[in-house]
């Protein structure tokens, strides 16, 4: 189920809103929590199975390492003192969270990865009878990445101290399966909601707030995103295009991916609200960046936090010389790249962030780069986006490099080529790249943009949202890209 549809909008937000607000406060956590489970085994009910063994896994767990020691007679406690020494009982329940997290999440997104990369060594070593059979195949549950790593930073947290532990598993369960942002983020720390789950408001200006995001959110969605992606898929399917058409096709990759994404963490963001949740904000106009550094402190805020946070910092940081951090900033972007996607060209689109970001802290702060105008650093990490964006998008490394080679003029189009002109640049598709690059960079974020409502922006808001609505009702492609991560 996805937010952008008739079922959602209609149907199952109308129901569970309604469910929500008429139960006592004891009960409002399992309604969310069976809503939410419902919501995720919309599209495959096994799915449920997964995420509540995962839980329950990370549940114990994190009970267990409240205790002090394995002694009887020692109390649990409710938050571990941050920096203190750790009993090997607790850093072992410590490992048993995250053996289990990171298997299930090898298992199914990286098996059908490790068998064709197992196939294709087989191959060139000549000996294609020791390959795995194809129909050997995982299916990747759906927001898998996003609540495997929200569930690790639990577990985290609470072995370091920086967290109480959830004694009560209906509350923790609904922390794991919030629908809003379950299937594809933010990516929610405990520690940002772990006193809203305890104690939190309902308020209109809050209710009303959310709304506001949810629709503006659908707006991008539908109105931005859905017609760049059409221009996006037309360039990249074409197997043969033109030096213009090319850098066009990926400029609309680029608008759709942004636009996509944002509208989903804006529209997460304005249902957590009218639940009564805070959720943290996910995006902070990152094409108006002026450098790859910027770009991450702007781009999916959420994970560029977490992987700070829970890897980055770990390996070392910046705390153990030059290179050291340089390697630390590659093996970050390297492992974010796979986290993406389990495809060689995932890692290629993490390692060029990584060689940016490694450069650009070599550089530092008086650089001559950093002497230009502000708006040529712009264009230039917004160029180097949009090289990186081509391998993101791209179905495989030889496409990544054919495509690549057409917006370099390597190389020369099919006779047919031309034709792709009379798909993309029809007028409606022209007013939407158009439309996306003032929202880009002649706008503010939805985040600021909603802080204080007024009846013509609420009134926008509605505007928005029923105009989206009725372009629904219209249009046959509507995917959610970061639903597939």
């Amino acid at each position: 189920m996805v937010f952008s549809s008739h079922i959602f909008i209609f149907y199952f937000l109308p129901a569970v809103l309604l469910a929500y607000y008429i139960s006592p406060r004891r009960w409002k956590h399992f309604i969310l929590t069976v809503f939410s489970y419902f919501f995720y085994g919309w599209s495959n009910p096994y799915f449920v199975i997964l995420m509540l063994f995962s839980t329950f896994v990370d549940y114990i767990s994190g009970l267990a390492i409240a205790k002090k020691s394995i002694s009887k007679d020692d109390a649990p406690v409710h938050q571990l003192e941050a920096g203190g020494s750790r009993t090997r009982w607790q850093k072992n329940w410590l490992i048993v969270s995250m053996v289990t997290n990171l298997s299930l999440l090898g298992f199914f997104k990286y098996f059908n990865f490790s068998v064709d990369n197992y196939n294709a060594f087989m191959a060139f070593l000549g000996l294609s009878h020791l390959e795995l059979d194809a129909v050997m195949r995982v299916t990747l549950p759906l927001g898998i990445s996003f609540y495997t790593f929200q569930s690790m930073s639990y577990i985290i947290d609470v072995y370091r101290g920086h967290t109480r532990v959830m004694r009560n598993f209906i509350d923790f369960a609904c922390f794991v399966s919030l629908f809003p942002q379950l299937v594809a983020g933010p990516i929610i720390r405990f520690s940002e909601i772990a006193d809203q789950l305890q104690n939190r408001t309902h308020t209109l200006d809050k209710f009303a707030r959310g709304a506001a995001m949810f629709s503006v959110g659908m707006a991008k969605k539908i109105i931005i995103a859905n017609p760049c992606g059409k221009i996006a898929d037309t360039a990249f399917d074409a197997g043969s295009i033109g030096m213009l058409d090319s850098w066009y096709g990926v400029i609309a990759y680029a608008f759709q991916i942004y636009f996509d994404f944002s509208a989903y963490s804006d529209m997460a963001i304005g249902l957590g609200l009218m639940f009564g949740f805070m959720f943290p904000k996910n995006f902070d106009m990152p094409y108006k960046s002026q450098s790859i550094t910027e770009f991450w402190r702007r781009w999916h805020i959420s994970l560029s936090s977490w992987l700070r946070d829970y890897l980055y910092i770990p390996l070392g940081g910046n705390r153990k010389g030059k290179n050291r951090t340089y390697i630390n900033l590659m093996l970050v972007m390297l492992l974010g790249g796979l986290w993406h996607g389990a495809a060689w060209n995932f890692v290629i689109w993490g390692g060029i962030h990584g060689v940016m970001l490694a450069f650009e802290r070599s550089q530092g702060k008086t650089s001559f780069y950093n002497k230009m105008p502000k708006v040529i650093r712009t264009a230039i990490t917004f160029f180097i986006v949009l090289i990186t964006w081509v391998f993101f998008r791209a179905e495989d490394l030889h496409s990544a490099g054919l495509y690549l080679s057409s917006m370099f003029g390597i190389g020369s189009a099919q006779p047919g080529a031309g034709l792709i002109g009379g798909i993309i640049y029809q007028p409606y598709y022209i007013l939407s790249i158009l439309a996306a690059a003032i929202l880009t960079w002649g706008w503010t974020d939805t985040w600021y943009w909603t802080q204080k409502l007024t009846y013509k922006k609420a009134a926008g808001c509605a505007a928005l949202l029923w105009a989206s609505i009725g372009l629904l009702s219209t249009q046959a492609y509507n995917p959610f890209i970061y639903f597939i991560f």
